[in-house]
């Protein structure tokens, strides 16, 4: 299983709009690529020194030709829809990551 992590850091006047766009929006467009099998989405439970949130969003798939496509084909038309939704809001940080069996 491979799973691609997405933590962000979003302001605190933000977060609110931010969730409900990526509960009702985001989250369903990226799972209806057809990429990802299933999907976490979770608040970093820790305070930030600038007073914004974290948030990780997790995409689980079950190939890495899977994750490749996805970011040819699909990521940047996605990712520039969060840049003019919530432009200098937030920051993300992206991980790939693998189960060790």
């Amino acid at each position: 299983m491979i799973l691609y992590n997405i933590t962000v850091n979003i302001e605190k006047e933000s977060e609110e709009d931010w969730v409900l766009w990526m509960k009702q929006i985001h989250i369903p467009d990226v799972l209806a690529t057809g990429m990802f099998s299933e999907n976490r989405f979770y608040k970093i439970l820790h305070d930030s020194d600038d007073g914004s949130v974290n948030y990780s969003v997790q995409y689980f798939t079950d190939t890495m030709e899977k994750i490749m496509e996805y970011q040819s084909n699909f990521a940047p038309k996605l990712q520039d829809d969060v840049k003019s939704k919530f432009k200098d809001k937030f920051v993300i940080f992206r991980t790939l990551l693998e189960t060790v069996e």
